[in-house]
């Protein structure tokens, strides 16, 4: 049975987080989809009830939802990231945050252009401190199947994190996405995730796919997250 938990999706009017707040409400957690204008997210909300059949989900302004949740995840691009926990700095303060950021930057989002500190969110870590445990993870995962929450998607999520509880959490909440997430070690691994996407893009313009994904091999099966 999944363990509940209140989790607060920044940017989750966009494809990637709408997907992820409709997987994890179907799961069974208290999710809220944030923005930084209120009715927006209220309306992405009923749009995902709408799809479920049931009011499970809510909207609010990014700040309100935040301050109430357990779990925040960060799903806006690369050019907003770093603005947008600025202002939201003070609430995250003895939180997990999730960051799903991908340094793209157009028009050549196939080819990888890794910020100056490598990892934009190992550069998320320093610029939080020590008060916000960030995580990161669901990089390399296709943003329109997931909106399909019946839908099997055949990729592994790296989760990477310098706190073991806040990867084993993450973890499980890839596994309530109905994905298998793998921990990927400490956070300055993250690169590998962010810099897969970019290849990916490639993969998928090469090979006319839509949705190229990674699989981990030899692993049979994931240990439950609390072990």
């Amino acid at each position: 049975m999944t363990e509940t938990t209140s989790i607060c999706v920044v940017g989750g009017t966009g494809a990637e987080g709408s997907g992820l707040a409709l997987r994890w409400a179907k799961a069974g957690h208290r999710v809220t989809i944030g923005s930084r204008d209120p009715a927006k997210a209220a309306a992405a909300a009923e749009e995902l009830n709408g799809r479920l059949g049931r009011p499970l989900l809510s909207g609010a302004a990014s700040r309100d939802g935040v301050a109430a949740a357990e779990v925040v995840v960060l799903t806006v691009p690369y050019a907003a990231q770093m603005s947008t926990v600025e202002g939201l700095k003070d609430v995250l303060a003895g939180k997990i945050l999730i960051d799903v950021t991908v340094p793209l930057v157009p028009p050549k989002v196939s080819r990888v252009q890794l910020p100056p500190a490598d990892s934009c969110v190992v550069a998320l870590q320093a610029a939080l401190g020590e008060g916000v445990r960030v995580v990161s993870a669901f990089q390399n995962v296709s943003a329109h199947k997931l909106k399909d929450p019946d839908k099997s998607i055949d990729c592994d999520v790296l989760v990477a994190g310098d706190d073991k509880e806040a990867r084993a959490l993450a973890i499980r909440l890839a596994g309530d996405a109905g994905l298998r997430g793998i921990d990927a070690g400490p956070l300055a691994n993250s690169v590998v995730a962010e810099s897969l996407t970019s290849v990916l893009i490639w993969i998928n313009r090469t090979y006319k796919i839509p949705d190229a994904g990674i699989r981990i091999t030899g692993i049979d099966a994931v240990p439950p997250a609390s072990s």
